[in-house]
């Protein structure tokens, strides 16, 4: 057994001792605890599936997973078989959808996807995306305690890593089959744990960010919605849970993007394209003056992930010859225990929070106004 995740193992039993999907209410079961143990499923070297890169047997093998979780939390799992071109290849995949009805036919959509990439860089996809994931599917566990204000669906898509090829695959049906109507946001969970804070986004207020996704589902300008409501509403549920000081982060303005506001590199921008209001959450570091510049994809001032880090300066040492640049997604450091020998305890915590900000915002009708 590896060190660092001995922990995690631990916890994963004990967990699995003290609560099941039926027999105790929601009150007695720590579901931000739980979504740790399920990262260890998904993630980890030995007890894990590990690396599940899109379209291979290991992320089949993660669907398997999903789908014996969620049918046994008691849902009926809708599964979307799709294929799509990567290059000369036609490839396959799938989508795992689940849905817990509330008292309002207006619906929410939580998105995680489930691939992986990185493996031939030692990445075992733990915070991206099996904290998503974990976090996800912790979160639909227990909304089946629940009674909820709107409706919920929370969708798995399958090989995001290589071209979103789920979420655009599964708007572009639910725009076939009016079933986006209802919609009136979209959480997407993609990399909530790991990076050194924790922020939330809203769509891009250029559309033409989004433009050639959204010209894949045959859409244009005058469908994208880039409102900030959803966001806004995610922040407000943070601060409940976690108070002023352990809200989510709104990332500065810089260069090419305003304040609070990301781009189209994940499972949100096909439902920002078919208008549908979004909040992105990603853990990273936006005061990092990065490869190019200060945009989250450098996401740990960590030493161990840097070849020389400049903190005065916030950026590296020298800048031409740097090769690491505070990354953790699709590296080395994306595993379980990489993770906890440079950040003991953090993913836990992390997790946690995600898990509990969200069950806050969706089982509370205070939060989302529906525009």
């Amino acid at each position: 057994m590896k060190k660092g995740i001995i922990s995690l193992l631990s916890l994963s039993v004990l967990i699995g001792l003290s609560g099941c999907n039926s027999d105790s209410g929601s009150e007695s079961i720590d579901y931000g605890k739980k979504a740790t143990g399920y990262l260890v499923d998904i993630a980890d070297e030995i007890e894990g599936i590990g690396a599940r890169e899109a379209s291979t047997p290991e992320e089949e093998a993660m669907g398997n997973w999903l789908y014996d979780k969620l049918t046994g939390f008691g849902y009926d799992v809708k599964v979307q078989p799709f294929t799509y071109q990567k290059g000369d290849k036609l490839l396959s995949s799938k989508n795992f959808i689940v849905e817990k009805q509330g008292a309002s036919e207006k619906t929410i959509v939580l998105a995680a996807h489930y691939d992986s990439t990185g493996s031939d860089h030692g990445s075992l996809g733990a915070t991206d995306n099996g904290a998503g994931v974990a976090a996800a599917v912790a979160i639909a566990e227990s909304l089946m305690q629940e009674s909820l204000p709107y409706t919920v669906r929370i969708l798995f898509p399958g090989a995001e890593e290589n071209g979103l090829n789920g979420s655009l695959h599964y708007v572009r049906q639910a725009l076939d089959n009016d079933q986006l109507d209802n919609v009136i946001a979209m959480i997407n969970y993609d990399t909530v744990g790991g990076g050194d804070y924790v922020y939330v986004h809203a769509a891009h207020s250029d559309y033409a960010e989004y433009q050639s996704t959204c010209e894949k589902l045959g859409l244009g300008e005058a469908d994208y919605n880039a409102q900030t409501h959803v966001r806004d509403a995610m922040l407000q549920a943070s601060i409940a849970v976690k108070g002023e000081e352990g809200q989510y982060t709104v990332h500065p303005a810089f260069p090419g993007y305003p304040e609070g506001e990301t781009g189209s590199w994940s499972d949100h921008a096909g439902f920002a394209c078919a208008g549908i209001p979004i909040a992105y959450v990603e853990a990273t570091n936006f005061d990092i003056n990065g490869k190019w510049g200060f945009d989250g994809y450098s996401q740990t001032v960590n030493p161990a992930a840097w070849d020389c880090y400049d903190a005065e300066n916030k950026t590296a040492c020298d800048r031409d010859s740097e090769t690491q640049w505070g990354k953790i997604w699709h590296t080395e450091f994306d595993r379980l225990d990489k993770l906890e020998e440079l950040f003991p305890g953090r993913v836990d915590q992390q997790l946690s929070d995600n898990v509990n900000i969200v069950l806050e915002l969706l089982t509370s009708a205070a939060y989302i106004n529906e525009k």
